[in-house]
């Protein structure tokens, strides 16, 4: 039996972008590199986001070292897919360009979770906001550095 495994295209089956809709975005680096352990290339990804502010209200976010998850609800102009591209090459071109590379920042693709509205948003939060706990990198949220949530 042949084991499944998910391709970008995979990921795109299926998928839609609905205005004012919330949801959580997975997304990694390519070979799981640990671009955003410094840093630099951690705040270069988050103005990334920041740039984005007109098509969506960032309401958590964590960079881990090789990912990142994104809690995130659409304005009535915004497109999943772009804003998720636009993200990845902004912060891909800034991060090139400060490590005077040339290269793949991002594995293709991404993961997207539309948030029901039966769930509760605050426990996604919770999830996310937890990563670097579960991962072992801290024992205190606190002595991480790259998150942020709107109900703090």
């Amino acid at each position: 039996m042949k084991k499944a495994s998910a391709h970008a295209g995979d990921l795109r089956k299926g998928r839609i972008s609905e205005a004012n809709r919330i949801y959580h975005i997975t997304t990694t680096t390519h070979k799981r590199t640990p671009w955003f352990q410094g840093m630099v290339c951690a705040r270069m990804l988050i103005q990334a986001m920041q740039y984005e502010s007109s098509y969506a209200q960032t309401l958590t976010f964590m960079v881990m070292p090789d990912h990142l998850h994104w809690l995130v609800q659409l304005s009535d102009q915004g497109r999943l897919d772009v804003i998720v591209r636009n993200i990845k090459s902004v912060s891909a071109s800034r991060i090139n360009q400060y490590l005077k590379r040339k290269g793949k920042i991002w594995q293709s693709g991404y993961y997207d979770h539309a948030v029901r509205k039966d769930e509760d948003v605050q426990s996604i939060a919770r999830y996310i906001v937890a990563n670097p706990l579960r991962a072992g990198l801290v024992d205190n949220i606190g002595d991480y550095s790259f998150w942020d949530a709107v109900w703090l």
